[in-house]
Formats: structure tokens, C-alpha cells, sequence
């Protein structure tokens, strides 16, 4: 059956591992229509027979086209390699990285692959086509928090993000809401650094846990102050 189609933009997920079939999922639960791709053709047709009609299966290439937003919800080195893939593909697009820059250390644990301060989202901001707008959103918290915590009440957890590109911050805000979370954009890009593994606002770094609203400005505020 055919999508149902919706006003808002096309979001395209590419990558569903735990992090992108839960925001396929997410999305889906807030009657979002969906293009899931995968370089295994048979994940996101098992994602679409799982999640309905809202969700269309497509090639990796396809979904890029078709979408107005794209989400690369894949490891951080696979990202360079699609962006410099499906550059042509890419332009005029926004461009959605939960993406961190980390590794198996082999004790168990994770590191991170590039230099001590730099982030994911300003590595892959300088790599997308001139025309192309980016975010860095949808990864400030792991894939369980992603699942269990949307749409949570009395008052929705906070997912950051941060742009360069005040234009999109109304896209960026609507994703997230659909998603189950309270957007709050914490600046530009270069703040990446904040909502990525290790960073003082991941769940993965001095954050720790989910958070309102209320506590996210709390936080926000204080490390202004102490800064």
C-alpha cells in the first residue's frame, strides 16, 4: 500500500541498527510518513513490514533523493563515506547526524577517534555539499533512553541539538517532537562536542541520564556561568 502522504518534510533514515530503527520507530508512532534504507536491503524490509505503511523501504541512493531530510544513523567513518558517496544526491538537503567519534578500546569500553577536541558534527559539517544544510541531533542518548523515554509523561525528556542554520531549527524541533522528546538547541555546531559521547550534555558523558527541560536549562545555564 501506498504512503499516506504527509505536509511535513521527507525524512529518509539510512542505517537501521539500534539507533535508526528506533527513530524509524519513533517516528512512525507519530504518523510521520518514513523512507528506511540499509546496505542490507532486507533490514528495511523488515522494518517496513514491522512498522506499516508509514514506512517505505528504499535503496540507500533512492532514499537520499526522495527525502528532504536525511538521517545518518550510522557509524561516524561510514558517514564520511556516504557523504562523499552520494554528494550529488546531498544537495539541498538537511543533513542529520547522531553520529560519535568513538571505537571499541578492547577493555570493554569506548575511545574516541579523533583528536581530544574535536567533534563528529564539525568533522562532518565541513564535508557536506555547499548547498546542504547540517544538524547534529537524534545522539544524546543511547538507543534504550531513545526507545523507552519517548513520549514519556507528565513532561517529555530533552533531546539536543546544535546547527549553524537558524532556518532549520523549526525542522530540527518538529523531528524531535515526533520522535517523543523535547527539542532544545544548545547553539551551533561547534557545541557539537557537548552532545556527543563524553560531552557534559550526552547520556554517555557528565549528563548521565535523561533530562526535562527544566533541568536541561539548569545545566545549560550553570555551565554558561562556570564557563
Amino acid at each position: 500500500m501506498a504512503q499516506v502522504k504527509s505536509n511535513k518534510p521527507t525524512v529518509a533514515i539510512i542505517g537501521l541498527g539500534n539507533i535508526g530503527s528506533v527513530i524509524a520507530t519513533n517516528l512512525v508512532k507519530a504518523n510521520r510518513n518514513v523512507i528506511v534504507a540499509d546496505r542490507n536491503a532486507g533490514k528495511a524490509n523488515e522494518l517496513s513490514k514491522k512498522l506499516g505503511r508509514l514506512a517505505e523501504p528504499k535503496d540507500i541512493g533512492a532514499a537520499i533523493r526522495e527525502a528532504d531530510i536525511v538521517v545518518f544513523a550510522v557509524w561516524f567513518e561510514a558517514i564520511k563515506e556516504l557523504l562523499n558517496k552520494h554528494a550529488e544526491e546531498l544537495k539541498n538537503k538537511v543533513i542529520v547526524d547522531p553520529s560519535n567519534p568513538i571505537a571499541p578500546d578492547g577493555k570493554g569500553g569506548f575511545k574516541k577517534i579523533v583528536d581530544e577536541m574535536q567533534s563528529a558534527g564539525q568533522i562532518l559539517s565541513s564535508l557536506i555539499p555547499k548547498t546542504a544544510k547540517f544538524a547534529k541531533a537524534l545522539g544524546t542518548l543511547g538507543s534504550a533512553s531513545l526507545a523507552g523515554a519517548a513520549y514519556q509523561k507528565p513532561e517529555q525528556a530533552v533531546l539536543f541539538f546544535a546547527t549553524d542554520d537558524r532556518n532549520i531549527d523549526g525542522d530540527i524541533e518538529q523531528l524531535i517532537r515526533d520522535n517523543g522528546f523535547e527539542p532544545l538547541r544548545v547553539g551551533r555546531v561547534d557545541q557539537s562536542i557537548r552532545i556527543e559521547v563524553f560531552g557534559d550534555l550526552h547520556e554517555f558523558g557528565a549528563l548521565g541520564r535523561t533530562v526535562s527541560r527544566k533541568e536541561a536549562i539548569e545545566k545549560l545555564t550553570s555551565a554558561n556561568i562556570a564557563g
